[in-house]
């Protein structure tokens, strides 16, 4: 095939395939003659027959341009196969939505201080010389985030301890490459976080479900069912989606069992800054005298996910291990960002930022108790779960279909049950983020929100009340 006519079907392609949409800028066909190392005159052919199809239109003054086409023929990206987990991550992370969890408010998003910093990072970042920076991430950061664990967290640990991630995620995806447990077997939560458990199966690791109880991960439980595990993923300052903290005595016996049989254990600090009521429990990792928790947070919750920015606390004996694997597998965000929030905490706005953020989420919870209350009735019950509030419901009441149902009003309500690895085993309810409850209409929302759970679980009840007379 000529040359000439390769190039006009790559273009024509992306076009018709809405990858190129209309009005985006082609490059000039000297410049894409020099990128694709052929004459200018054959990019030059390619872009005159897509001119004559109207697929580009060309101007000296513009530029060259894909031209306008029937909005029909532009095709959408592939959605995920229903049932599967990119269909239940793209549900719960979608929005911005009235209820959603796991995203800040956008009234105490400190958004002038922030851009005003990171416009003097980027400025900063391009006048430094172009080499490539610290696979830990920037030293300014990892010395801040030091400190503030010092401080917040009662973590006592270097600079060289902390490796910069993009968020928790990724922060998990290093620990698993490090540690190498392919295999193995894990403890996690039960009810726990889906996208941690499944990253632990991606991780190729046989998982044992721990049940959660009103003291945390039940660390016995675990012992006389999972005595062989060599991992465990909890999160003891506010247990995801339950809200618990871990208590002492559970901290002390996993740490001593994990630190006589060799075994790793992962925290993820989550929504630890963010302690609602009473005081805020330290850090799993602040009681690790046998360098086996790994610690990993992020400023998703605090601050923005868009930053998709993390860190990870290494014990010392695996400082040189997740030093390599981050130059050569997971490399930080750019320095910029690092910078920004660098400066951010140096200058003690972040400390700031988290007590004003309190201050305004309790109010939230508050407002949300209080419009919840009279309307749930007999239908559940209430409590407060970290940043969320948990509305249980009757077992059976099907709670994906109540939080679909909102998703169409603009509600992002969690089922409680997709937090289960067990659903035949899970209870049934909804998680209301508070962060997004809505200032003003809070009461409409509610009350839209419990006319559909009341309407969904209506069949259900007939059948429990018809139940004697098919007896």
């Amino acid at each position: 095939m000529p040359l000439a006519e390769q190039i006009r079907m790559g273009i024509g392609v992306a076009i018709e395939r809405g990858v190129l949409t209309p009005g985006a800028r082609l490059p000039s066909w000297q410049d894409l003659a020099a990128q694709l190392g052929v004459a200018r005159g054959t990019v030059r052919s390619a872009y005159e027959k897509l001119s004559a199809a109207q697929l580009i239109v060309a101007s000296r003054a513009a530029g060259t341009h894909v031209a306008e086409r029937p909005r029909a023929v532009v095709r959408s990206e592939q959605p995920p196969d229903p049932g599967s987990f990119m269909g239940m991550y793209q549900e719960m992370t979608q929005g911005p939505a009235i209820f959603q969890m796991g995203v800040p408010a956008e009234e105490t998003f400190p958004a002038t201080l922030l851009a005003r910093i990171r416009s003097h990072a980027v400025r900063a970042e391009a006048r430094a010389s172009p080499i490539y920076p610290d696979p830990r991430g920037e030293f300014e950061l990892r010395r801040e985030i030091a400190a503030y664990l010092a401080v917040a967290r009662g973590i006592e640990c270097s600079p060289s301890q902390v490796i910069i991630t993009g968020g928790y995620s990724s922060g998990l995806g290093l620990a698993l490459r490090v540690l190498g447990l392919e295999g193995q077997r894990a403890w996690i939560e039960e009810p726990g976080f889906p996208f941690t458990r499944r990253g632990l199966e991606l991780g190729r690791l046989s998982l044992a479900a721990i049940p959660v109880d009103a003291s945390g991960i039940n660390v016995d439980h675990g012992l006389r069912h999972a005595p062989d595990a060599r991992l465990v993923v909890v999160t003891p300052g506010q247990q995801a989606p339950l809200g618990v903290v871990l208590s002492l005595e559970r901290r002390l016996r996993l740490l001593d069992w994990a630190a006589q049989d060799s075994v790793w254990v992962i925290e993820d600090d989550y929504l630890s800054e963010l302690q609602m009521k009473g005081r805020a429990a330290p850090a799993l990792a602040s009681l690790d005298r046998g360098g086996r928790v790994i610690h990993i947070g992020s400023f998703s919750k605090t601050i923005s996910p868009t930053l998709r920015l993390g860190f990870l606390v290494a014990p010392i004996s695996l400082v040189s291990r997740f030093s390599e694997v981050a130059a050569c597998l997971a490399p930080p965000p750019g320095p910029s960002v690092q910078l920004a929030i660098a400066e951010f905490m140096r200058g003690g706005h972040y400390l700031r930022h988290l007590r004003r953020t309190k201050r305004a989420y309790s109010v939230k919870r508050d407002a949300l108790l209080e419009c919840l209350q009279p309307q749930v009735k007999a239908a559940g019950s209430i409590a407060t779960a970290g940043l969320a509030v948990l509305l249980r419901l009757p077992n059976g009441v099907p709670d994906t279909s109540i939080a679909r149902e909102a998703l169409a009003l603009g509600m992002a309500p969690v089922p409680l049950s997709t937090w289960y690895a067990r659903p035949a085993s899970g209870r049934s309810g909804l998680l209301l983020g508070i962060a997004t409850a809505p200032n003003k209409h809070l009461a409409r929302s509610c009350e839209r929100l419990c006319a559909i759970i009341e309407r969904l679980s209506l069949p259900r009840r007939r059948a429990r009340v018809a139940l004697p007379d098919e007896w």
